[in-house]
């Protein structure tokens, strides 16, 4: 062989390499999609579930508020995710469908070719079968080399014809093994219709139950607008109290030192130790509840019913269930409980540069100074009995700077 051969073929040998690796890498990403979709849908349906329980919790007092609407917004999100999750699922499908599919018609034409060319060998076997034609097809040899190389020539054949026989079969049961993972295929993808289907009906449902609370509430305008201005008070005393906080720490940290450093806290080595892994946590902190699900996002946004109005929230609002208990999402050191007469108690805790805020509790559990761990029960949340909600409202900041505290919870 050349030395331009041994090149092409080297090259041949890297390119069937290549393509193997990347038929595996795809083949891979596919079942890791499919994995991930049924991981997504398990989580949707736990919320679904979740929000099902906290609605039949506002639904006891009779009465149709804005936490019903908010709640059952949250509800028609959740379903539109799980349908949108379902058509993923019915894609993914479609495409295996179509390789299995392409699979079988390879298969089938190799089978073919393979019982077209057994038939031939059979047909020749048949020709010669008898041992007379064999011996004299060998005696007829011109030398003894001659006649060695047809005889192992008759063995090699029907070794060769023997050999065709099994890989027929091997095919054939390739090809069923295809059939079969077609059938379970198809049966999974009339499943997923189905239940598509069924979600699209429980949806449809629910788009009309909302309709029914949002008529309701708008002509209760007057008092929402009310209840709005008491919240955006509510608010801006817990802003002014945090700031107030925040100055006050920066001024004792800084006692003594030069104005260089200006309006930043500066850090102990064990605080700033502290800081560093709360940071290395964005999207890891655990929630401040056991269960519950984000009724409420974090900064501006139209209101539900009244779209003149813009709704500006500085934290996440939790719903969650009826005696259900505040947690603490980093090890921190307490700042401060503060006492809002008529709206509950506020808990702020340092965690280094970082503060955690949590409002609407009822009873708190612990006092400015003491050191909490992750997941510490902090106190317990208060339940609205006017429209029959449990909320904790939570907020993550940065010296002065309000965070997303939905960016850097665990998303569960």
């Amino acid at each position: 062989m050349n030395a331009l051969s041994t090149g092409k073929s080297k090259y041949l040998h890297l390119a069937l390499s290549l393509l193997l690796v990347c038929t595996s890498a795809i083949l891979f990403a596919q079942k890791q999609t499919k994995s991930e979709l049924e991981e997504k849908k398990k989580k949707i349906q736990q919320e679904i579930d979740m929000t099902n329980q906290l609605l039949s919790e506002t639904k006891l007092n009779k009465k149709i508020s804005m936490n019903l609407l908010l709640t059952l917004n949250k509800k028609l999100s959740a379903r539109q995710e799980l349908i949108n999750a379902i058509r993923s699922q019915i894609g993914l499908l479609n495409r295996e469908v179509g390789e299995t599919n392409k699979n079988i018609e390879d298969l089938e034409a190799e089978l073919k070719k393979l019982k077209d060319n057994y038939a031939k060998l059979v047909y020749n076997a048949w020709k010669s079968s008898d041992g007379y034609s064999r011996l004299m097809f060998i005696f007829a040899s011109t030398d003894f080399n001659q006649a060695y190389i047809r005889l192992k020539y008759l063995q090699q054949y029907s070794e060769y014809r023997h050999k065709e026989a099994d890989q027929i079969v091997k095919t054939q049961n390739e090809l069923n093994a295809k059939l079969h993972e077609l059938e379970t295929r198809e049966t999974e993808k009339r499943s997923l219709l189905g239940s598509e289907e069924t979600e699209r009906e429980a949806l449809t449902k629910e788009k009309s139950e909302k309709e029914v609370v949002l008529i309701d509430l708008q002509s209760k305008e007057k008092q929402l607008k009310a209840d709005l201005s008491k919240k955006r008070k509510d608010a801006e005393k817990l802003q002014q109290a945090i700031m107030r906080i925040i100055k006050e720490e920066i001024e004792k940290a800084n006692a003594g030192k030069t104005k260089t450093e200006g309006n930043k806290l500066v850090l102990t080595p064990e605080a700033q130790k502290l800081s560093n892994s709360f940071s290395s946590n964005r999207g890891k902190l655990p929630w401040p509840v056991i269960e519950g699900v984000i009724i409420d996002r974090f900064g501006p946004h139209p209101h539900p019913t009244m779209a003149d109005i813009t709704i500006d929230n500085h934290g996440v609002d939790i719903a969650t269930t009826k005696g259900a208990l505040a947690r603490a999402v980093f090890d921190g050191e307490v700042t401060a409980v503060v006492n809002f007469p008529g709206s509950g108690k506020a808990v702020i805790v340092r965690h280094g540069e970082y503060l955690s805020v949590y409002a609407n509790l009822n009873e708190v559990y612990i006092k400015t100074g003491d050191k909490i761990k992750t997941k510490q029960n902090i106190g317990n949340i208060l339940l609205d009995d006017n429209e029959g909600k449990t909320e904790l409202h939570l907020e993550i900041w940065k010296g002065q700077t309000k965070l997303d505290p939905e960016e850097w919870m665990f998303k569960n």
